[in-house]
């Protein structure tokens, strides 16, 4: 059989949104985290491949899945995350659950409910967020944040791309009773610019999902590790910047996603922001005599 990676859809355009291999993890970390970025890179691309047969496609999936949990060496990105996983001593569960969604992606395309998408969300995107937890031993209290976070980076993709998704792959992660109360139809995306009807579920669902990524907001905060707490306070930075942008312009018009100047310009205040609020904390935290003054 060949290789997963032989299959590799040859995306051009990686999502801003979720920057796992970021320069801000500390490097003790980065081998692990990019053996589980390229594992999931791989199994996307398979779901995501324009010509390959279901059936084809569900097989890869099978084929990473049981070389991960060490049923054979043919697929390079399988076996490397499975041996990075070995020498920490970590379970593949948050790369197992990953799986879920991409086969998902091949059997199910479209969805009923905001409910039936945070489905999705929870093996597409919360394992991404646990499995770098977990890397960096952070308590599992933090999950929760966490998991609204990631389903509200995921959520984001989902709007930014509906166009292209709907367009390319006939896949539509808008839920069907959120176009049926604004009017829209799911052919409506593949238009150059989107109805009145597509612009209000489009804006109301980004407002909807504006108020998810609140409820993550709390997690930079959460976390321990200086640095990973650095990252995500960044990665806030970009969602909140995108999710703004969803609400006022239509992507199947305008861009609605980070520029270059955006991306630097964002992760500069998102790195001050958290670096000031711990530095603030510390201090705090230190001064004599002040154990009550919170």
């Amino acid at each position: 059989m060949t290789s997963a990676s032989e299959l590799r859809s040859g995306k051009g355009d990686r999502d801003e949104n979720f920057p796992v291999a970021s320069w801000i993890i500390h490097p003790r970390h980065r081998a692990l985290i990019l053996a589980y970025y390229n594992f999931v890179r791989t199994a996307d691309d398979i779901a995501d491949h324009a010509t390959l047969p279901a059936d084809e496609k569900l097989r890869y999936l099978d084929l990473l899945e049981a070389e991960l949990l060490g049923k054979g060496d043919t697929q390079a990105e399988a076996v490397a995350l499975r041996r990075a996983l070995a020498e920490r001593g970590m379970a593949p569960r948050h790369a197992l659950d990953v799986l879920i969604a991409f086969r998902m992606d091949v059997t199910k395309l479209r969805y009923e409910t905001w409910d039936e998408v945070i489905h999705y969300c929870r093996y597409s995107a919360m394992p991404v967020g646990r499995f770098m937890l977990d890397v960096h031993g952070e308590a599992t209290s933090t999950w929760a944040a966490s998991d609204a976070l990631c389903a509200g980076l995921q959520i984001n993709n989902h709007l930014q791309d509906c166009g292209k998704d709907f367009r390319e792959l006939n896949r539509v992660y808008l839920p069907r009773d959120a176009l049926a109360a604004s009017g829209a139809s799911v052919e409506q995306l593949g238009l150059a610019q989107s109805p009145p009807a597509m612009l209000a579920c489009l804006q109301g669902l980004a407002a909807r999902n504006e108020a998810l990524l609140n409820e993550g907001r709390s997690l930079a905060a959460e976390i321990r590790d200086v640095r990973l707490g650095v990252d995500v306070a960044v990665i806030q930075a970009y969602a909140d910047r995108i999710v703004r942008l969803l609400k006022v312009r239509d992507p199947l018009r305008e861009r609605v996603h980070l520029n270059k100047l955006e991306l630097l310009t964002f992760s500069l205040a998102g790195i001050a922001g958290e670096l000031g609020r711990r530095a603030i904390g510390r201090k705090a935290i230190s001064r004599p005599g002040t154990a009550h003054d919170a």
